[in-house]
């Protein structure tokens, strides 16, 4: 008997596991990893070597959905002038413009800004690399 109790608390735990990860994105989860999924591309659209190089001149794109200067640093990069003919920044563009719709219009009573930091965005402080 001891044996079934723990075989059915290891099949309840499994499926509540299993339920967990097939909920619905929430608003917060989805501007989260739209951000960082926006981050990373400009890092690998700095580093190609494919690309055009008006990339070097594009607003940096670090990005902080608790920074309140988030916004305006969406919305300049949006509406930067150069590279509409380079087809990864025309892209990423219209990432950036689905985060901004995102924030100001479906969840911007889910979001909360910690910090109006806009030096931030400039020059993010990265965490420490960890070393084994």
């Amino acid at each position: 008997v001891p044996t079934m109790n723990m075989l059915l608390s290891l099949v309840a735990l499994l499926s509540a596991a299993l339920l967990a990860n097939a909920a619905p994105p929430t608003c917060y989860s989805r501007l989260l990893s739209l951000s960082k999924e926006i981050t990373e591309s400009f890092k690998e659209l700095q580093t190609s070597k494919a690309v055009d190089s008006c990339v070097e001149t594009l607003p940096r794109l670090y990005l902080d959905i608790h920074n309140y200067c988030v916004l305006a640093k969406l919305r300049d990069f949006v509406a930067y002038p150069r590279c509409e003919r380079v087809l990864e920044v025309s892209e990423l563009k219209e990432k950036a413009r689905s985060l901004y719709t995102i924030m100001i219009s479906y969840c911007r009573r889910d979001l909360v800004f910690l910090t109006d930091d806009c030096g931030a965005l400039e020059n993010p402080i990265l965490p420490p690399i960890e070393t084994s």
